[in-house]
């Protein structure tokens, strides 16, 4: 055992541990600082007080700021596959009967494409791919209207709020751009923020995130629920277990879309 490391050595390595791997165990930390579960506990504290990482059950993730909105085109370039796996899996949740808010994004776009064509339900979104990709879905969807933004292909403001507060749906499938267990579920948009809030407002029923695993740990510039406001989490196999056991405890069912070897 080498020459014990100081306090700011050993943040610094934690530091260096989670710009690489995301998210660190306790257990892991020890090992690498040479040190006891009290000291690493202490060195999560203070780097997250700092905004460095977010303390977790099992140890911390590192925490990602979110500070602006990608455009449309560009967030669909990431984790394609994982998306559409995910769209899938969600889509599947969609039973005969059901009146359903879906947002707008590309994950939210996946789920309106996978839903069967069948199903007698209804869909209120203000996601615009739904007008330009589904063509004649065979059930029912409506737009709710409103200021249209071209970077998301979305619609939201006054206009839009006052439609959905006609309407309760009894599910909700909702895309955001970050998820934690200390900031909830965050979009980078206030106009967004507002339209996803009321939807979960008026939803009497269960309240479904679709999010891929590099949404894990980021955090976006708005609020829109907190983790304990979530019922079901679907993301794809790069979703750490330890987040999996961190979302359980607060009674979200963590839902995974595997991939398909070919």
């Amino acid at each position: 055992m080498g020459k014990p490391l100081i306090p700011a050595q050993r943040r610094e390595r934690i530091q260096e541990y989670l710009a690489i791997h995301q998210i660190a165990r306790t257990a892991d930390l020890m090992s690498l600082l040479e040190t006891s579960e009290a000291t690493v506990r202490r060195d999560l504290e203070s780097l997250e007080q700092k905004g460095i990482l977010e303390r977790t059950h099992g140890g911390a993730i590192l925490s990602q700021r979110v500070l602006f909105e990608q455009a449309y085109q560009q967030r669909a370039q990431h984790f394609p596959e994982e998306k559409k796996k995910i769209g899938e899996l969600a889509a599947s949740l969609i039973e005969d009967g059901d009146i359903i808010f879906i947002n707008s994004g590309t994950t939210a776009t996946q789920v309106l494409q996978h839903i069967r064509r069948d199903l007698h339900i209804t869909v209120f979104t203000n996601n615009v791919n739904a007008a330009l990709e589904l063509g004649e879905p065979g059930f029912q969807y409506y737009l709710t209207g409103g200021e249209f933004h071209a970077r998301s292909n979305s619609l939201a403001g006054r206009f839009a709020l006052d439609n959905l507060n006609l309407v309760f749906a009894n599910k909700a499938i909702l895309g955001v751009d970050g998820v934690s267990i200390k900031h909830g579920c965050t979009v980078p948009t206030n106009p967004e923020a507002e339209v996803v809030r009321k939807m979960i407002e008026r939803t009497k029923g269960q309240v479904v995130i679709v999010a891929d695993h590099s949404k894990w740990g980021a955090v976006s510039n708005f609020p829109v629920a907190s983790v304990d406001e979530i019922d079901k989490l679907v993301t794809d196999e790069g979703f750490s277990r330890e987040a999996m056991k961190d979302l359980e405890e607060y009674d979200v069912e963590v839902l995974v879309a595997e991939k398909v070897n070919t």
